[in-house]
């Protein structure tokens, strides 16, 4: 049953030749470049804001690389036990994305993704998560739209991303305090240059 529906979403969605050129190549921006959005907000996260935010920022980057690396690890155990071709080996839909014929579940981009979004709107602000579950489910449509993903691909890197989340928030309890001083004491040792400069902050 649960595979029939994952069919039957994957027709309604997924694009045919008829769809519109301008259509197809915005779908290929959003699945191959709005990821980027990820190392980006960290990045700025991690280096500059207000001064009294800083510290709340630099301890949500540092859950957000912990549920990444839990939900990342988890999605490649769960691609290896449970494997799963993607639409375009099982011969099914339109394909119009070059991809590997690797497992496609559950979704790395949708691991990814939806980690990203939940850790916002669990540690950051609901708005943000909001708008970044938004980005998420964009991206999770798009991938299958071009026809390299199928629909339960995405739901599976959401809860893959929900247990990421959810065991970092458990790591964070035991250690975070303590990871949080280590690796604001190797940033200082090794941004000392521009954080003198007032490049970035300290």
């Amino acid at each position: 049953m649960l595979e029939n529906l994952n069919y039957g979403l994957f027709n309604l969605i997924n694009a045919t030749p008829a769809s519109p050129e301008w259509g197809i190549r915005l779908a290929i921006f959003i699945a191959k470049d709005l990821i980027t959005i990820v190392p980006a907000l960290v990045v700025i996260l991690w280096l500059w804001g207000p001064r009294r935010q800083v510290a709340a920022q630099r301890q949500l980057v540092i859950k957000i690389a912990m549920a990444l690396a839990i939900s990342l690890l988890a999605s490649w155990l769960l691609g290896h036990l449970f494997p799963h071709d993607r639409p375009f080996v099982d011969h099914v839909g339109y394909n119009f994305l070059h991809h590997a014929a690797d497992d496609s579940f559950p979704s790395d981009h949708g691991t990814v993704i939806f980690t990203f979004a939940l850790a916002f709107l669990f540690w950051h602000r609901v708005w943000s998560g909001i708008l970044l579950m938004m980005v998420a489910c964009t991206i999770a449509w798009s991938r299958v739209y071009l026809g390299v993903h199928w629909p339960m691909d995405m739901l599976g890197g959401m809860m893959v991303g929900l247990l990421g989340c959810l065991s970092a928030q458990i790591l964070w309890n035991v250690c975070g305090n303590a990871l949080y001083q280590r690796l604001s004491q190797l940033y200082r040792i090794c941004f000392a240059l521009p954080i003198r400069k007032g490049w970035i902050r300290d």
